[in-house]
């Protein structure tokens, strides 16, 4: 890597932020399109599908939480999700802004079927490493995990507002 001051027009590609956010994006894209053209489903969606077969039944403001999605976003997924029969959602009667959360049938036959596809793909891309370079990357991106919490809790910042009333806000500001 460069000295990012002597060399800025290099620093962008160079970040390791970046570097890892574009590794993330080839990564999984076999995933996405996978999603799509097998189940006519996102990966957005898929990962609601994961979280709730492994945690399920669940409150939808717990879901939003557990898949790091805010709670617009989850709502609207949830809604998608229920409209292709593959989630159920039960109002809370005392409190029916909320809903509690779980796999059909047809959800559950749709992640037994493509979990292990998921698997292999990442198989298949832990195969550019030898087996002990593996479990030494597991430990890095643990420690790597941890500092960021740490750098995120240090910042002491609210979390961010990314629904969609939010972004109008801001665009009427400008």
């Amino acid at each position: 890597m460069s000295d990012f001051r002597s060399d800025p027009a290099q620093a962008a590609s160079e970040l390791f932020l970046y570097r890892l956010s574009r590794l993330q994006a080839v990564a999984v894209a076999p995933v996405g399109r996978l999603c799509q053209a097998r189940y006519g489903i996102s990966r957005r969606e898929w990962r609601l599908i994961v979280m709730l077969a492994r945690h399920a039944p669940m409150l939808s403001s717990e879901l939003a939480d557990l898949a790091q999605l805010d709670r617009a976003r989850t709502s609207r997924i949830i809604t998608a999700l229920a409209g292709k029969k593959l989630i159920a959602r039960v109002v809370i009667p005392s409190d029916r802004r909320q809903a509690r959360v779980s796999l059909t049938e047809a959800g559950r036959a749709l992640y037994d079927e493509f979990l292990p596809v998921v698997v292999e793909l990442n198989r298949q891309l832990l195969l550019a490493l030898e087996p002990d370079e593996v479990a030494q990357l597991d430990a890095l991106v643990q420690r790597l995990a941890e500092r960021a919490r740490a750098n995120l809790e240090a910042l002491d910042l609210p979390k961010l507002d990314r629904s969609r009333a939010a972004a109008r806000r801001s665009a009427r500001a400008v």
